[in-house]
């Protein structure tokens, strides 16, 4: 499990870049690229890290299940997951 502070510190990013989304599309429509670089480093949508839902990890992020690779190997073999089945042949 990630420590809190990294997950709460991920969640500001993305209140931030949600705060200044339509801004920053504003600028950049206009390119006014002086002012887009007067806006917080964490509005930019690059900042936000894809977290597992579980664990938290970054590492092994499987966006369509929005889990990382372990958790989903988990979820797969215990069944929580419709559909996925363990490959044999």
């Amino acid at each position: 499990m990630a420590k809190t502070s990294w997950l709460e510190r991920n969640k500001k990013k993305a209140d931030t870049v949600k705060k200044y989304a339509a801004l920053r599309a504003e600028l950049k429509a206009k390119g006014d690229y002086a002012a887009l670089s007067k806006l917080p480093r964490n509005a930019s949508p690059t900042r936000v890290v894809n977290r597992c839902a579980m664990s938290g990890r970054r590492h092994g992020y499987m966006r369509k299940f929005s889990c990382s690779r372990l958790t989903f190997r988990e979820a797969a073999l215990n069944g929580l997951i419709p559909g996925m089945t363990k490959a044999s042949w």
